[in-house]
């Protein structure tokens, strides 16, 4: 490697370094909450996949006689897939989200563009709110009002870990918003 692309290459993990300890510890915080808000459904789904019984009734979908079954890797598959979109979120204040790691072929090392991480972020940020409260809205009306679905305990236990999704969209955006300007700033 000639000597110039060694400098670069030191100046960029340096200049990465640099703005990576300028993340503040609530925007950390905040980033790891945000990856942290899909967990409980995810959870919640893993319960229902291994066939536990969550009071659906007999004709649902969601009867616990159907799992374990093709539904239940479904449920797995989403869940993964969920949990990868919840931990982006760590990206925002992590080197991997300023620089591609050394590992990968050709591009290791090499500097992110700000706006490839910004504009994907923030299109997710008002996607993920708008699934959310559009999902929060239409809940009872949907789900609950299904003739099979949980009543009493069950009902609040389907619930509640879908819950903390509300916050996954406004979390992503302060995250989002706090990573633009540190690039912006410090490069």
């Amino acid at each position: 490697m000639p000597a110039d692309a060694t400098t670069a290459t030191a100046t960029a993990g340096v200049r990465a370094t640099a703005t990576v300890a300028t993340v503040s510890p609530w925007i950390r915080r905040t980033a790891h909450a945000a990856a942290l808000t899909v967990l409980p459904s995810c959870l919640w789904r893993l319960v229902m996949a291994t066939g536990i019984p969550l009071g659906f009734g007999v004709g649902s979908p969601h009867h616990h006689s159907r799992f374990p079954g093709w539904g239940s890797l479904y449920l797995v598959v989403l869940c993964i897939f969920q949990e990868l979109l919840g931990l982006a979120a760590l990206g925002l204040v992590q080197r991997w989200g300023e620089e591609v790691p050394h590992w990968v072929p050709w591009l290791g090392g090499r500097r992110i563009h700000r706006l490839l991480v910004v504009i994907p972020f923030a299109f997710a940020t008002i996607a993920v709110t708008a699934i959310t409260l559009a999902s929060a809205w239409f809940w009872n009306g949907v789900n609950a009002a299904d003739p099979t679905a949980p009543r009493g305990i069950g009902y609040w236990a389907m619930t509640l870990p879908y819950t903390p999704m509300l916050l996954w969209g406004p979390l992503l955006g302060v995250v989002t918003v706090a990573y633009w300007r540190r690039r912006r700033l410090h490069g």
